[in-house]
């Protein structure tokens, strides 16, 4: 049950009468208004914009957008729902609902238990095929912080589009062409040398120094033996590149499996000119070209000052402006190469042809200049018909006590995720990676996020829920033999909840639904971390509350409707805090000690 969405669809119904009057144009878009909490609890349940954002189409019968709200007030009030509809302001709405709502809303709650919030078809009631590309970290080395946070953010993102009732496809793409894996190739040869008794001396600038890559060398020993000394470069680069990577590919999949992390395809830069399927790149510029999207020509310099590679040549272009790109856009190299946005157009190509109706793609921060030509290039491969929705992660720095933490000694330049994993735990890093929107810089301080105190948000969270099951575990002490399961309490006496605490907890619970639909169509799964955490919050109070008054506890063994209806509360909170952590991918322990 959404009230929300509930309601939106009631006054979508009066704005359908009003247009059927030639009060509004028939055509309204009646998706563009929204119903919503107040900005003040004090104000009502629900707020309504519908006067404010059709004040245009209705300014011809209505006036102003005062009047227009005025009207929709006096129908509002003829629902057997409504208590109260009030104008306020330059013409919005505040609904106050009848008190028997909220127990209906909780009756639902239980009886859709851990689906409560879901949505079997989508926001709009219509389920799209979405693919979640994240992390793509090249496969050079282990992960780092930076990749968790977009690994946690991409996976967070698929739970919780699944959630919302899309179908979802995650994603990795692994970046095995170009210089970089040859770099780590000629670093894994230097590794196989050492493995086999030289003394190989400092790893060469330009080469990756890491001790990731030890490992790596005795396994190219142990299948190679010393066959591949005396061998030229051009006979073993490509052999140990391909195991190499093979092999950094399965650290990764550990790293991420660690943060129980897992994909369904992992896509290969190498097979869009080397597959099965041909030279997929020279396929995807063909396409375009036969749109008239590919024309030969040349670039006006960059602003400021010139770049050293800068050329001014004929050059094969995007027609990128065409879709709201800045400048057009080289698709092939000085020596006749593809340029690297040449191949992601083909793989995004894959992606298109693979029937998808949103690709989400989440890259770190540094490639934020990137997304207007991707942008470009999806809605040229498309029609328009696909979205792409870009998610730029921000960097995360890494603190212990307030000061930075040093280097990695594994990984040669930084600290790797699964050292920060095994530190704190799969359930701080999820947590804490998600309690910040993925496009604002985090601290993420190491001692914080274990510390046992309401400061730590993951922890108050998790506390929350066994503190909600320990409430139920009480009531059978205090009451053997009750019946706690969600259709008995459902029974229960639900008017009993007039406390105004415990009514806030309701509506917050209230929302739920609301902040899934919500956070799906904004691509945001913070607002779940920052919901939970409000609920939390809530529920605290009230638990401290009862603390200073008998009457507020939750089991109260003089009242046993009392303490039934507050349970079906309890057990409400705790399956949608459960709920919520799991599309985080947080755990929701039972007892904390």
């Amino acid at each position: 049950m959404n009230i929300f969405a509930d309601f939106h669809a009631r006054i979508a119904t009066i704005l359908g009468r009003f247009a059927a009057a030639g009060r509004l144009p028939q055509d309204l878009d009646l998706s563009r208004f929204v119903v919503e909490p107040p900005r003040e609890a004090a104000l009502g349940d629900l707020a309504v914009n519908a006067a404010m954002v059709f004040a245009k189409e209705a300014k011809a019968s209505f006036g102003s957008p005062r009047v227009f709200a005025a009207e929709l007030a006096i129908a509002l009030a003829d629902d057997p729902d409504v208590a109260q509809a009030e104008v306020a302001g330059p013409g919005f709405i505040n609904i106050r609902l009848k008190p028997h709502i909220f127990p209906a809303v909780l009756r639902a709650a239980l009886a859709a238990g851990a689906k409560f919030g879901a949505s079997p078809q989508g926001r709009g009631g219509r389920a799209q095929k979405i693919n979640v590309e994240y992390v793509s970290a090249n496969p050079t080395g282990p992960m780092h912080v930076g990749h968790g946070r977009g690994a946690v953010f991409g996976d967070a993102l698929a739970s919780l589009l699944e959630f919302a009732g899309h179908e979802v496809t995650r994603e990795y793409y692994i970046n095995d062409a170009g210089a970089q894996v040859d770099a780590l190739a000629r670093s894994a040869h230097m590794r196989y040398r050492e493995a086999l008794g030289e003394n190989i001396g400092a790893i060469p600038e330009g080469l990756y120094p890491g001790d990731y890559l030890a490992p790596v060398g005795r396994a190219l020993a142990a299948k190679f033996g010393r066959g591949l000394l005396d061998r030229p470069e051009s006979e073993w680069l490509e052999l140990v590149r391909v195991a190499t990577i093979e092999a950094m590919m399965d650290m990764i999949r550990a790293d991420l499996a660690a943060l129980n992390i897992t994909h369904e395809v992992f896509f290969s830069e190498r097979s869009l000119t080397r597959g099965e399927g041909g030279d997929r790149v020279a396929q995807a510029i063909d396409y375009l070209r036969e749109k008239d999207l590919v024309y030969v020509g040349r670039l006006p310099p960059p602003k400021g000052q010139l770049p050293d590679d800068w050329e001014d040549r004929d050059q094969t272009l995007f027609r990128s402006t065409q879709f709201g790109d800045d400048v057009d856009r080289p698709l092939l190299k000085s020596d006749g190469g593809y340029t690297y946005f040449a191949s992601d157009i083909a793989y995004h190509k894959v992606k298109i042809d693979g029937g998808f109706d949103t690709l989400i793609d989440v890259w770190g921060a540094d490639h934020g200049g990137y997304v207007k030509r991707m942008d470009a290039a999806v809605k040229a491969l498309s029609a328009g018909k696909v979205a792409l929705d870009v998610k730029l992660c921000q960097l995360v720095k890494l603190m212990r006590a307030g000061e930075p933490v040093k280097m990695s000694k594994r990984s040669g330049d930084f600290v790797t995720l699964r050292e920060v994993v095994d530190e704190v735990g799969v359930d701080a890093v999820r947590f804490m990676m998600l309690f910040r929107k993925n496009d604002a810089p985090l601290e993420f301080d190491l001692a914080k996020v274990i510390d046992q105190s309401k400061d730590n948000a993951v922890f108050y969270v998790q506390y929350a829920h066994a503190r909600a099951r320990s409430v139920l575990r009480q009531a059978l002490a205090a009451f053997p033999g009750l019946d706690i399961s969600a259709a008995a309490l459902a029974a229960a006496s639900l008017d009993l909840l007039v406390d105004e605490g415990e009514l806030s907890l309701v509506k917050m619970l209230a929302q739920f639904p609301r902040v899934v639909e919500s956070a799906g169509f904004a691509h945001e799964p913070h607002r779940i971390a920052f919901y939970l955490h409000e609920l939390a919050s809530l529920f605290h109070a009230q638990w401290n509350r009862g603390k200073d008054a008998h009457d507020l506890r939750f089991v109260n063994e003089n009242k046993r409707d009392l303490t039934c209806a507050r349970l079906a509360l309890i057990l409400c909170l705790s399956t949608v805090l459960a709920t919520g952590l799991g599309v985080l991918g947080v755990s929701a322990p039972d007892e904390m000690r």
